[in-house]
């Protein structure tokens, strides 16, 4: 059973992000995503957000889980972190955080260097999961799995093991410079001298790997 936090984004339509969809022990919906929960036919256990997107009548039937938030520095991702963080909901696997707006997506894919520092989170779409880093780490992996590495910061050193197309103490200074790589074993390595990274798997086509490689990293 999994913590899911529910972006307002494209609804899971992948077999891996609907079966951590529905082994779900508790979904936190942001905003207006509880139509789209309760379309697919489950409950939100809480709903987060400053509530611009939830029908009236919704905001009715579920007044005992509404959780309202109306600060604007904030994007309703991050409230739905903030709530779980304050109670000690850990870990946590975000979904629909990603289609129709491309803003939305880079903003909420970026947010992930913020919340590892204090949480064990990932985010898993309809193509692959995408890992927050903060510190050299080792990743189990199947061998030939397509990876992608999104520095935050341009002054982050990377030295990897196990990868096609190795790094050696490089800074990348583009978001481009580390993608489309692939790994060579059933694990690699990154030595990561300081700042954060996103490290993106894409999905096997295989259901149980998946689920299992998500509760692995997290």
């Amino acid at each position: 059973m999994y913590n899911v936090i529910l972006c307002n984004g494209m609804f899971p339509q992948h077999a891996i992000p609907l079966e951590i969809l529905n082994r779900a022990g508790m979904t936190v919906c942001c905003d207006g995503a509880a139509v789209k929960l309760l379309q697919y036919g489950k409950e939100p256990s809480a709903i987060v957000g400053d509530m611009d997107s939830l029908p009236a009548e919704l905001k009715t039937a579920y007044s005992d889980r509404i959780f309202y938030d109306g600060d604007q520095e904030t994007n309703d991702q991050t409230k739905a972190v903030s709530w779980c963080r304050e109670r000690k909901i850990n870990p946590v696997i975000i979904l629909g955080a990603t289609g129709l707006r491309e803003d939305h997506t880079i903003g909420n894919i970026s947010l992930l260097a913020e919340y590892v520092d204090f949480m064990d989170i990932v985010t898993v779409t309809d193509t692959g999961i995408f890992v927050p880093v903060n510190r050299s780490k080792t990743f189990k992996c199947r061998a030939k799995q397509q990876i992608s590495i999104f520095s935050v910061s341009p002054f982050t050193k990377i030295t990897s093991a196990g990868l096609k197309y190795e790094i050696s103490e490089r800074c990348f200074t583009n978001w481009y410079q580390g993608t489309l790589n692939e790994t060579l074993y059933d694990s690699f390595h990154l030595d990561v001298n300081t700042g954060k990274l996103i490290v993106y798997f894409e999905h096997f086509e295989d259901t149980d790997f998946i689920t299992n490689f998500v509760g692995k990293i997290i």
